[in-house]
């Protein structure tokens, strides 16, 4: 999609410090940090969102990412988030997963 800013990140048109990358996704910290260690993992094929992922691949190749990732960054404990549609919390209209770490979480609200 050419207006999405995640698409742009992903395909490189925007500079972003990758903290991971391979050939379906990257991860680069959230710009609007919510804990000491946040990130996002987003696929390189737009998707609006969880409701518009059409293969079990796409959520394969974003979750299977995750786990190399803290595991790079020394993390054993954290919290993953996916925001769908916009009464939830969906800002940007690109599947994205939150990646939390590195304090205490209460509940549901963190």
């Amino acid at each position: 999609m050419s207006d999405c800013i995640f698409c742009k990140i992903a395909n490189g048109e925007i500079p972003s410090d990758f903290i991971y990358e391979d050939e379906k996704v990257v991860a680069f910290n959230d710009l609007n940090p919510q804990a000491p260690v946040h990130f996002l993992v987003i696929p390189k094929k737009h998707y609006a969102s969880l409701n518009d992922i059409d293969s079990k691949e796409t959520f394969a190749d974003i979750f299977s990412a995750i786990p190399k990732i803290t595991a790079k960054l020394g993390i054993k404990d954290y919290r993953t988030i996916v925001n769908t549609g916009e009464s939830a919390g969906q800002t940007v209209f690109h599947i994205h997963v939150h990646v939390m770490a590195g304090r205490k979480f209460n509940g549901l609200a963190g």
